[in-house]
C-alpha cells in the first residue's frame, strides 16, 4: 500500500475511526475519504453501494459500529444486532463488488465464549456460549468475521479481521447510559470529586479486563495495512496488550489519577459481565507489532480529553 492510496474510513467520528484518521494523516496518507452519518447511512444498502461505486477506494477500514457498555447492550439488543449486521453486510459486499484491494474489519473481544480458556486465542471463536449481556453485538461481529473469511475463500479478496480488546482514549463516549467501563469510571470519579459524594460502580469489582489505548490500535491498523494480508493470519487476529487488571484495581487507579478520595460503593445487584477477558496476542507479536502506551499514561491522557469535553458540555 502506498501513501497515495485512497482510503475510506467508515466511522471516522468515533473513538477508533478518529484515531485511525489521525494516524493515517500523521504518517503521510492524504487521500482519506470520510462521510458523516447525515451524509451516508451505512445501514442503507443502496446508499453504501452508490457511495463505493462512485468513490472506488483502494482500502476500506471498517470502524463504524453501534457500540455501548453492558447497560446499552442489554437494553437495546435488537438495535445492536441489526445495525451492526447491516453495516458489515453492506460495506463488505460493496467492497467486493467494487474491487477494494484491502478491507480491515474491526471486531471486538466479546466475540469469544464467556467461559473460554484464558488468554483468548483466535481459534476459540465459536467454541462455547457467549456472554448474554452482549450476545447481540457479538453475533453481528462474528458474522462480519465469517463474511470476510468466506469472501476471501470464494472471491480471492483481501479482507482482514482484527479483534481489539477493550479500548479507551481521546474522543471516547462519556455518556453514562451508553459508555464502556473505563470512560464511565472517569466521569463518575470526576463528578464524585466535584460533588464530594460516593461513587457507585456496577458489580463487585472482581472481573479481569484488558485495556488498549486507541492510538495503539490505530498504530496496529496501520501496521496491518502496510505489512499484513489475510493470507498471513487466517480468519482473524487479536490486538491487545496481553496485560489485565481487575475492575476494582482499575477503579483505584482511575480514582488516584482523577484525584477522588471519597467512598466507592459496589452495586452487586448489577451484572459483572464476563469474569475474565484477556486476549492472546502471540500472533500479532510474532508479526512484529507491540503496544506502546501503558495503562496509567493512557488514562491520564484520556482524563485530559474528558476534561476538555466536560468543560464544553457543562
Amino acid at each position: 500500500m502506498n501513501k497515495q492510496s485512497k482510503i475510506y474510513v467508515a466511522g471516522h467520528r468515533g473513538l477508533v475511526g478518529s484515531a485511525v484518521v489521525r494516524k493515517l494523516s500523521s504518517t503521510g496518507y492524504s487521500n482519506i475519504v470520510v462521510r458523516t452519518h447525515a451524509e451516508l447511512d451505512l445501514t442503507c444498502q443502496s446508499a453504501v453501494d452508490d457511495f463505493l461505486a462512485r468513490e472506488r477506494p483502494d482500502v476500506v477500514i471498517l470502524a463504524a459500529a453501534k457500540v455501548g457498555g453492558i447497560g446499552a447492550n442489554s437494553t437495546y439488543p435488537a438495535e445492536f444486532i441489526y445495525q451492526n449486521l447491516a453495516i458489515a453486510v453492506y460495506i463488505i459486499e460493496a467492497s467486493r463488488k467494487y474491487s477494494v484491494e484491502k478491507l480491515i474489519n474491526l471486531g471486538s473481544s466479546c466475540i469469544y465464549p464467556k467461559l473460554a480458556p484464558q488468554p483468548l486465542k483466535e481459534e476459540y471463536l465459536l467454541t462455547g456460549p457467549l456472554e448474554p449481556t452482549n450476545e447481540a453485538y457479538a453475533i453481528a461481529k462474528i458474522a462480519a468475521i465469517k463474511l470476510c473469511k468466506f469472501y476471501n475463500q470464494e472471491y480471492g479478496t483481501n479482507f482482514v479481521s482484527l479483534m481489539p480488546t477493550n479500548l479507551y482514549g481521546p474522543n471516547d463516549n462519556y455518556d453514562l447510559n451508553s459508555s464502556h467501563v473505563l470512560p464511565a469510571m472517569i466521569r463518575k470519579f470526576h463528578e464524585g470529586k466535584i460533588s464530594g459524594g460516593p461513587v457507585v460502580l456496577w458489580g463487585d469489582g472482581s472481573p479481569l479486563r484488558e485495556f488498549l489505548y486507541v492510538d495503539d490500535l490505530a498504530d496496529a491498523i496501520l501496521f496491518v495495512l502496510e505489512h499484513v494480508n489475510a493470507s498471513d493470519i487466517g480468519e482473524l487476529i487479536n490486538v491487545g496488550t496481553g496485560k489485565e487488571i481487575t475492575i476494582k484495581d482499575l477503579a483505584t487507579l482511575i480514582a488516584r489519577i482523577v484525584g477522588y478520595h471519597g467512598e466507592v460503593v459496589w452495586d452487586t445487584s448489577r451484572p459483572n459481565g464476563t469474569p475474565r477477558k484477556l486476549l492472546d496476542v502471540t500472533r500479532l507479536h510474532a508479526l512484529g507489532w507491540n503496544h506502546r502506551i501503558e495503562l496509567e499514561e493512557g488514562i491520564g491522557t484520556a482524563y485530559q480529553d474528558f476534561l476538555a469535553k466536560y468543560a464544553i458540555s457543562s
